[in-house]
């Protein structure tokens, strides 16, 4: 068995593989650029190696820096996680030649799924159902144009060594493969340094679903189910779930037959992931194979039971499996949200920082419901521009696919994250969204639901009382321990205010009583004076002032809403909205009416940076005359 392992990755796989490791008795050594140098996964490791500059292309993707520090700390084997080295088929020999593990597949079979052009051809060979297209290397515009004529619009224009959507483009005419082309081209030469590309056919309304599969060196080779990920946003994975709400039992036994096929053909001996795309009528191509372990990989821990880090550094130890096909049952739904730091209201653009508040949702095993947290960052730490910016992701399994969404929309409700935008409040109303919860989605899912990108939405309804009734409910509870402060002057006794007017922004008010000095409590909305019918809800909490999140329940239903202070009331988030609530009594409310408004500053003779990053070039210089749309500066 491996005794030290190092992993040449960073963030939440390095933690994740860490874990694993340590509950196996493995010794750890972790390697950090010096972006990185307080990361967590330098501090959960036993031991940490220095590799040089925050930029990946001089540190985790230096192949020599990485084996010199496995030599140095007397480490076995190397886990390159995902991303950097670890479908580098040369990283793979380069180990193998030190003597060193490599926990992966085969450099072989690296290879032979690493081009995709290659990969296809060998897909057909093995008799996996393909995509049509041309798999033959395009030289020019016009042979593109003449070759997606006769494969039929629309066609998928890709970069043969690509991936994670780059050098990807989809064409529905001749003008639109012509430009396509030469951007795909262009894109692939820049990011892969190879400027190959095919042509396939585009499958319209197409699902994104894929097969675990697992090797051993013995020949052994067995899928573990699929994972449905088609809610992705310029190709790139949003949510993932497992099993896909789609598959019946007849295709999951034939996709899974040929994933493993594929596998057998390159004598697979690892963790991959056979990708497919699945078109309205179950009809399914095979797209890629990824000789590494995934990104969405806890879906499948959670409803095999299996933890696939274990089971490659077993493969890699040379274990035969310990499981048979037969052995493997899929039990229960997992769904997994990826956080990132973007802000989806201003079309999803990048947003580091210092993590000033990093408070998770309460992370259990309970009833049959599990909540997992997969993250390699703390509270303090940063988010930087050097790498991926995906915080963490959270894991919700429960005996159902319904229970599993309706958990992960709880988890993030009480999810705070303070510092920069991310993504939460989106994932938030996803959890919501009805086509998500009936399983009718596909690839093309965000775009149709947001065609105008994301709006955060606005208070209305059950979730517009739940928040005027938390806002209404800690400023009587801020009221009542004012009455309690010690060595208060005699005199008259202070008489506070009954009623209580909560604005939600856009001059949206709502009339609230709230009775009881302790939980739970009683608040009646709307009725004397309004235009609304009178309502009354009942809310019960654990909660004292200081607490980020307000959880407890309202009308007996669970609820959980952030709390961040602010003048003259509270800053809440529940269910993807976002709203800074004033609460007044009626007289303020009657003073507020006539109070002026603030305007903001003029700023159009400057320049705001739309996102943090580094400049690449500038193309004005100080004292020039410049006009509206006109290039100031290139930032990356």
């Amino acid at each position: 068995m491996i005794k030290k392992l190092l992993i040449a990755n960073r963030g939440e796989i390095a933690c994740r593989i860490i874990r694993t490791a340590k509950r196996l008795g493995i010794e750890t050594v972790a390697v950090y650029s010096e972006a990185d140098r307080d990361a967590l996964h330098v501090y959960m490791a036993d031991e940490a190696v220095a590799i040089g500059p925050a930029a990946a292309a001089q540190s985790y993707l230096v192949m020599d820096k990485i084996i010199s520090a496995a030599k140095e700390t007397g480490a076995d084997a190397i886990h390159p996680g995902y991303g950097f080295l670890s479908e580098n088929a040369a990283f793979a020999k380069a180990l193998k030649k030190a003597g060193i593990i490599f926990v992966g597949p085969n450099p072989k079979a690296i290879e032979a799924m690493g081009d995709k052009i290659e990969s296809k051809k060998l897909a057909a060979d093995a008799k996996v159902s393909t995509v049509p297209g041309h798999l033959g290397v395009i030289k020019t515009p016009q042979e593109a144009v003449r070759i997606a004529g006769d494969i039929g619009y629309p066609v998928m224009i890709k970069a043969s060594a690509g991936g994670g959507g780059k050098g990807m483009r989809i064409a529905y005419s001749s003008d639109e493969v012509a430009e396509g082309f030469a951007s795909s081209q262009s894109e692939a030469k820049s990011s892969f340094g190879d400027d190959r590309v095919f042509i396939e056919k585009f499958i319209e309304e197409p699902r994104h679903i894929e097969i675990q599969v697992l090797g051993d060196k013995h020949g052994n080779v067995i899928h573990l189910g699929e994972r449905e990920c088609s809610i992705q946003r310029r190709n790139q994975k949003v949510l993932e779930e497992a099993p896909s709400p789609f598959l019946d039992a007849m295709t999951r036994e034939a996709m899974g037959a040929e994933a493993v096929a594929l596998s057998k053909a390159v004598n697979y001996d690892s963790a991959g992931t056979v990708e497919f795309i699945v078109d309205k009528d179950k009809n399914f191509y095979f797209l890629e194979m990824n000789t590494r372990l995934q990104v969405e990989h806890p879906v499948t821990e959670l409803v095999t039971g299996l933890d696939l880090v274990e089971q490659m550094l077993n493969v890699a130890s040379g274990k035969a499996l310990s499981i048979k096909q037969k052995d493997v049952t899929l039990t229960g739904s997992a769904i997994e949200s990826r956080i990132y730091a973007e802000d989806p209201a201003r079309n999803f653009l990048p947003s580091t920082g210092r993590l000033v508040r990093f408070r998770p949702p309460k992370l259990s095993t309970e009833n049959g419901i599990t909540t997992r947290l997969d993250t390699g960052v703390e509270e303090g730490g940063e988010i930087s521009v050097y790498y991926d910016p995906m915080i963490a992701k959270l894991v919700t399994y429960a005996p159902t696919r319904i229970e599993a969404i309706d958990e992960m929309g709880r988890a993030l409700d009480a999810f705070t994250i303070d510092g920069f935008r991310h993504n939460i409040p989106f994932l938030a109303v996803l959890m919501r969204n009805e086509r998500w919860r009936d399983g009718d989605i596909s690839t093309k899912f965000i775009a149709e639901e947001f065609p105008d990108g994301f709006s955060p939405p606005v208070p209305e309804g059950r979730v517009r009382d739940v928040l005027a009734t938390v806002a209404a409910t800690i400023d009587h509870l801020s009221n009542n321990r004012r009455r309690m402060i010690t060595q208060q002057m005699y005199g008259e006794p202070v008489c506070f205010s009954e009623v209580r007017l909560v604005e939600l922004g856009g001059g949206d008010m709502v009339r609230v009583q709230v009775e009881g000095r302790d939980f739970p409590m009683t608040a009646t909305l709307g009725g004397e004076g309004t235009d609304e019918p009178e309502r009354t809800v009942t809310l019960d909490s654990n909660w004292w002032f200081g607490e980020p999140v307000f959880e407890g329940t309202v009308d007996g239903e669970l609820v959980a809403v952030q709390v961040r202070s602010i003048l003259n009331g509270v800053h809440l988030t529940y269910h993807g909205v976002e709203v800074p609530i004033r609460v007044f009594t009626e007289r303020e409310a009657n003073y507020l009416a006539v109070m002026p408004v603030k305007e903001k500053p003029d700023m159009s003779k400057f320049l705001l940076c739309p996102m943090p990053g580094l400049i690449v070039s500038l193309a004005v210089e100080e004292g020039q005359d410049v006009s509206a749309g006109e290039t100031l500066c290139v930032i990356e």
